[in-house]
């Protein structure tokens, strides 16, 4: 019994020592794994000392590039206008001398439109006829020869542009011709059509109203046979139509924002223009023409829009007018003695330059002719603002009659190709 107390004993001592033994080897092994006491600064910890110091580079900042914004366009706008063939036949000279003042008085021709054509900032006219005055004498049909006081009267209406090549302008040869560039010169009226030298035929006619430069050209079809003198080509401007885009390229190139040219081309009296005035308008406009203003067949005829891309790929539009007309003649009759002002307004990008016409107003016309003597008298009458007013007393019922039926076939006629 004893002995198995003994046993116990020495077993039980055994195990206290392994216990022992294990608390000696593994207190020192836990003591280093131990975590380290608080520091009260850490940050002041973690910074190394200076000559460990590592330099560190701040990451940049995203950078925003804003989109550079489009600048809103200006524009600047400007009114073109125009009317067909003026003309003097005989009969229009004796009603409009006063006697008093032995002189002559074409005002009262163009009072009534005068109020529509003071709209206009280039307002244009078709001097078919020489303006050489006394000197010359004055006649009508077949070679005419005006007073300057015709001059006087258009510039008083608004009229601030004339052109002239047509087959009259040499109705009184080449002194006529220089004659009544002396007077347009003196009237202070711009012109282009007939030149007294080569330089001046060669310049380039440009005007501009509200920032916005206008071209302007003129040709004639020919002089109805009357030869231009011989070595004096700059006389009169006849068609060419190599010469026209040429003249056309150097306008452009000279500044002009947009081109005129006047075409005394077509049949006349003819109510529709023909092939070749159809196929030269349109490759005058796709060579750089912005409006083609057409005369000579005395009658009115349709107009057209087409549109051409420009070299800065720029589409836009080109005003192919055939013919407006008569403005002012004696002609009667199968509608000859109506006319057309056109009205357009042109607006300039002033931003990247570019030109559209934002409006297009065609505004037929009739000569009124009425004898309340022993001489005639003339009116140049807008027809749709007279037969609406219905109160000119120098009309009768059966003139309101005939105008509101002409104006339908006016109107109808103008409009057929758009």
């Amino acid at each position: 019994m004893r002995r198995k107390r003994h046993r116990k004993f020495q077993a039980l001592l055994l195990v206290l020592c392994f216990i022992g033994l294990l608390i000696i080897f593994l207190v020192p092994f836990l003591t280093d794994r131990a975590p380290e006491p608080s520091d009260p600064n850490p940050s002041a910890a973690a910074v190394p000392e200076p000559d460990e110091q590592a330099t560190v580079t701040p990451s940049p900042s995203p950078v925003v590039i804003e989109p550079t914004p489009t600048p809103e366009p200006v524009y600047a706008d400007a009114v073109w206008m125009a009317v067909g063939d003026v003309m003097m036949h005989t009969p229009q000279l004796p009603g409009a001398f006063d006697k008093k003042a032995n002189r002559y008085n074409f005002n009262p021709f163009f009072a009534e439109v005068k109020p529509i054509l003071e709209q206009g900032d280039w307002v244009i006219a078709n001097l078919e006829t020489p303006m050489g005055g006394a000197e010359f004498g004055y006649s009508g049909y077949p070679q005419f020869n005006a007073p300057v006081e015709l001059g006087e009267a258009l510039n008083a209406a608004g009229f601030n542009f004339i052109t002239n090549a047509n087959n009259h302008s040499l109705d009184q040869g080449e002194a006529g011709i220089l004659r009544t560039i002396e007077n347009l010169k003196a009237l202070d009226i711009p012109f282009k059509g007939t030149a007294a030298s080569q330089e001046e035929a060669d310049s380039a006619v440009l005007s501009e109203k509200n920032g916005i430069v206008m071209g302007v050209l003129a040709y004639t079809y020919g002089t109805n046979g009357i030869p231009i003198p011989e070595g004096k080509p700059y006389l009169v401007s006849l068609i060419d139509e190599e010469k026209i885009k040429a003249d056309i390229k150097k306008l452009r190139d000279a500044g002009a924002d947009f081109i005129t040219v006047s075409l005394h081309f077509g049949t006349e009296y003819q109510i529709t223009p023909n092939d070749e005035q159809k196929r030269l308008a349109r490759s005058l406009v796709a060579a750089g023409a912005d409006i083609i203003a057409g005369s000579h067949p005395h009658v009115v005829q349709p107009y057209e829009v087409v549109e051409t891309t420009g070299e800065n790929g720029h589409v836009k539009k080109g005003l192919i007018i055939y013919s407006m007309g008569n403005f002012i003649s004696n002609q009667r009759g199968d509608s000859k003695d109506y006319g057309v002002i056109f009205k357009v307004n042109v607006r300039k990008n002033m931003t990247d330059g570019t030109v559209d016409f934002t409006d297009i107003e065609s505004i037929p016309t009739w000569v009124h002719r009425y004898k309340p003597d022993h001489s005639y008298r003339y009116r140049v009458l807008p027809i749709e603002e007279t037969i609406t007013a219905t109160t000119d007393t120098l009309l009768t019922e059966a003139d309101y009659i005939v105008l509101k039926k002409n104006y339908d076939m006016l109107r109808n006629r103008l409009d057929s190709m758009k």
